[in-house]
This record gives C-alpha cells, structure tokens and sequence, in this order.
C-alpha cells in the first residue's frame, strides 16, 4: 500500500529518471538505486577551492566558483584529493524535482568510515544537504578528506540522496510504538527523546582480546575509494583495546571507529538516520553518514543482530566516553510503499549483519 507522503522507495527513484525529473550524463549503473536512496555519482572534474562556502540564496554555485577556484583536477582517469583541502565536484546526477517532492544527502557508510568529509550543495541554498522541494539544477559534492588522502575519478559514488513527499517522520509516540511491535534497537529500556531513539556506546569489546573500536593514522599512503580489500588495516588503523576499563578518551582531532552497543533494526516499510551530532550528550560528533535503509538488520533479510558502526570525532577538548552512553539517536521515517529490495536482501550490502567493522576498503 502507497502512502500519500515518505521517501520514495527504489521503483519511484526509478520512475524520476524515466519521467525526467532526475538526470544523468551517462547510464545509470546496476547497482546505483538503494532501497531508499540513489547514490550520487563525481563528474569529470574536482575544483580545489580556498575555503568551504555557501552559495546563499542570491547566487548560484557556479559563480562562487568563479570567484574561490585555485585549480581544476581532471578526474577521468583518477586523481588524488589531499587532506586538509576542500574541493567542489559538479555532479553526473542534476534534478528537475516537482513542486511536492524534496530530498536530502549524506555521505554513504564507506564515505564516513575513511572519514571522508563530503555534503552537496544546490544553486541558492542555504543549508547544505537539503535540496527544496521543485529545485531544478545541477548538484555539487564539496570533500575534505580529514584523515588519508583518496583517490577518486569520474564515476566514483561518495554521496546518497533520498527523495520524500510531505511530513515523513515519525512522532515520539509512533517511535515508542514501532519499537514495542518490531523492537528497533535491542534495549529493554529504550530512550525516545527529541524525536528519535537512543544508541549507546559499547566500550567493553569484542572477542578475547576486547577489542572496541580503531583510530586513524596520519601521514598514511592514498586509499582508493573504488577498490575493495585493497588496503592492510594496520597501515591505516591503530586498534584500541578495553583493558578492562570499559572507557575511552576521546583526542581532539583524532577520528574513531566505534560500535553501538545495540543492535538496530529498521523494518522494511521505514527509512531511518541517525542525528549526526547531539550537543545534549557530549562535545563530540557521531556518524557522518547517517541513512540506514529498509532492512538494515531485518532477520528476513540476513541482518539480525546488526549494529550502528560509529565515526566518532571529539570537539575542542578530550572527552571520556564510558560505556552504555549514549551517543546519538536514530529518527525514522515512513517510506511511501515498501522497496522491492531489502538492505542485504541479495543486494550486495557491504554492511548487514555487521559488528565493528572498517569500511570495504580493507583487507579482513
């Protein structure tokens, strides 16, 4: 059954392109259309620019551009974006939505696990990752590498946009109740507060050496975003242990990969996203890319017993994270009808079933 509003599933994403209301300067590839999302594809060339900005609503990115570029980076055959950089990529993808239809981006999960700092713009915004319902025009993709440099090319998929019609979210009410029925996350006692649900930290580790998270080193070699198990984790990672202290100072300016202590569980008809930053529990900021989409950790569909893997960044000061603390909350949404693929459901999904895990740029 189709509801009148919540995020377009894969068919209607589908449907866009057929109608014209998205647009691509090449063919779509097999797998680009997610059960809730499309990912979003760099164009032929990467602008390095003097600073981030924000186009504003008297002007168009373009002419920003005139204005900030230092040099262009031909991306045909793969180029290297630097840390500490900020570069602006034209999109293959660009939208001529109707008047009812809005969206909103986010880095894809292997984005945000390698720390790769990404969020697109629209001609005359004045938010980044939010597109106005009835916009028409090309879509830019701004990245920062903050810990390894990358390397990408035209085609590479480092972004995800998801398409919605009207008030999709669900009330705290509605959270509670899906919970008691599908059971989201796999707490005897869920926290539902500021419209989501809580995911806590799991500090006390896995396996016998209590193994609870890693953090990036610097001055590392390139990672390519393109390539699977190509990198060996200990030239990029420094494994952290518990010791028993089921707690961790958090370094201002390092970048972390942690695990929810929870599962989590969104149920095929749902969307969900996890609230990137929560100045109510700590000065710290969890999980750059935020879409989980229907299915993820959904036992038809291979995936109990998933957890959140979290990219965790302190602000300022050291931080201590104990364990059980929360962390972030999970919103979710209503999807407009039920996808035809599931997350994990024979798609491929690098993720499902997951426990702390790198992104699929390591060797296991």
């Amino acid at each position: 059954m189709e509801r009148t509003a919540g995020i377009l599933a894969d068919r209607a994403i589908k449907a866009l392109f057929a109608e014209g209301k998205l647009k691509s300067e090449a063919p779509l590839d097999g797998d680009q259309i997610q059960p809730a999302s499309l990912d979003l594809r760099l164009g032929s060339k990467a602008l390095r620019v003097r600073a981030s900005f924000m186009p504003g609503r008297n002007s168009t990115v373009a002419s920003k551009l005139d204005r900030l570029t230092l040099h262009e980076i031909d991306l045909e055959n793969g180029a290297v974006l630097e840390t500490g950089c900020v570069y602006i990529v034209p999109l293959m993808e660009s939208l001529d939505l109707p008047a009812e239809l809005s969206a909103s981006t986010n880095p894809k999960s292997s984005t945000g696990r390698l720390d790769i700092f990404t969020r697109v713009m629209v001609d005359h915004a004045q938010e980044f990752d939010k597109i106005p319902a009835g916009y028409s025009g090309p879509l830019y993709l701004e990245i920062s590498p903050r810990t390894f440099p990358i390397i990408v090319r035209r085609g590479s998929r480092l972004s995800q946009i998801r398409f919605r019609v009207g008030h999709a979210l669900l009330t705290e009410a509605e959270v509670l109740s899906l919970h008691h029925a599908e059971t989201l996350v796999a707490s005897e006692t869920p926290n539902v507060s500021g419209g989501g649900i809580a995911l806590s930290i799991d500090l006390k580790g896995t396996g016998l050496d209590g193994l609870i998270g890693y953090r990036g080193k610097h001055h590392t070699s390139v990672i390519d975003v393109d390539k699977k198990a190509q990198h060996e984790v200990l030239d990029f990672w420094e494994p952290i242990y518990s010791r028993g202290r089921n707690e961790l100072i958090l370094d201002p300016d390092e970048f972390y990969i942690l695990v929810s202590r929870e599962a989590v569980h969104v149920p095929p008809s749902y969307a969900a996203e996890m609230t990137p930053y929560d100045p109510l529990v700590g000065e710290f900021r969890v999980h750059y890319a935020g879409f989980f989409d229907p299915g993820f950790g959904h036992a038809a569909a291979g995936g109990s017993g998933s957890r959140a893997v979290l990219e965790v960044r302190s602000h300022e000061v050291p931080f201590i994270l104990e364990h059980g603390q929360i962390v972030g909350r999970l919103v979710y949404e209503h999807m407009q009808e039920r996808p035809s693929g599931l997350y994990g459901a024979g798609l491929g999904s690098n993720y499902q079933a997951q426990g702390l895990k790198l992104s699929k740029h390591f060797k296991l």
